[in-house]
């Protein structure tokens, strides 16, 4: 189990984190929505131990990782995968050296033992036999599915997505919706995904938390959210997407 227990975090004069209270269950889709910049991402951060909280207890397996030594939070983080915005492959490797990257780093595999893991990665994100390609040779929708591989490759527990379905159209972005229930059923791995894309949290969501003023506001079922007579929610997703039918 994940706990943020009034964890709070300013830029200079700004509260981005003004108390954030959660908690993610272990084996649960939680997709998290909210305005921008209201720290979803922030939050993301935090979990996986990239931020460090100006006050407040982040508990990953019921360990503090705020009062962690460094070394200590790098071996919690090696059961996450952590997919970014912007996929953030290295444009001067390989789609194979990308994928493996983190392998070569932290771990005393051979080549072929990498090798060989980087080609069972590529085949479940639906991407066999593309390791010779550059990033540049890819389209967005295969960028995020090869970012994807990489969280992958070390078998994590937990994989963290940020804003996985943006800049795709409807189709690829339903294709990774399917993929990330298709990985969180077959792994049996702990799902975290912040999206703007509310169609997003009615396919993959077992429960939703959204982010208001810094804060978690409402943490529910998609069922409850969308049936909800709250204003705020429901002026949010009115304005998210206009085109949703809400009871």
């Amino acid at each position: 189990m994940i706990e943020l227990i009034n964890v709070k975090k300013k830029f200079g004069e700004k509260e981005v984190l003004r108390g954030v209270n959660i908690k993610i269950l272990k084996g649960e889709t939680l997709v998290i929505i909210g305005p921008s910049g209201c720290g979803k991402s922030v939050m993301l951060k935090h979990i996986v131990g990239l931020m460090s909280p100006d006050e407040g207890e982040i508990l990953i397996e019921g360990n503090d990782i705020v009062k962690m030594r460094e070394s200590e939070v790098y071996k919690i983080r090696k059961k996450f995968g952590f997919q970014f915005q912007g996929s953030a492959l290295f444009d001067s490797m390989t789609v194979e050296e990308n994928v493996g990257l983190g392998l070569v780093e932290n771990t005393n595999k051979t080549k072929s033992e990498i090798k060989e893991i980087v080609e069972e990665k590529l085949e479940i994100v639906g991407l066999p036999g593309i390791g010779k390609l550059m990033p540049a040779d890819l389209s967005g929708g295969m960028k995020k599915r090869v970012a994807l591989a990489r969280s992958l490759a070390i078998n994590p527990e937990y994989i963290l997505y940020d804003e996985p379905t943006t800049g795709l159209d409807p189709i690829m972005s339903d294709a990774i919706d399917e993929l990330i229930k298709e990985l969180t059923n077959r792994l049996k791995v702990t799902s975290i995904v912040v999206t703007h894309d509310i169609f997003s949290v009615y396919d993959i969501a077992d429960q939703v938390a959204m982010m208001h003023e810094g804060k978690v506001y409402f943490k529910g079922t998609p069922k409850v959210l969308v049936e909800s007579d709250d204003e705020i929610i429901r002026l949010f997703l009115h304005r998210t997407n206009k085109n949703i039918d809400l009871v």
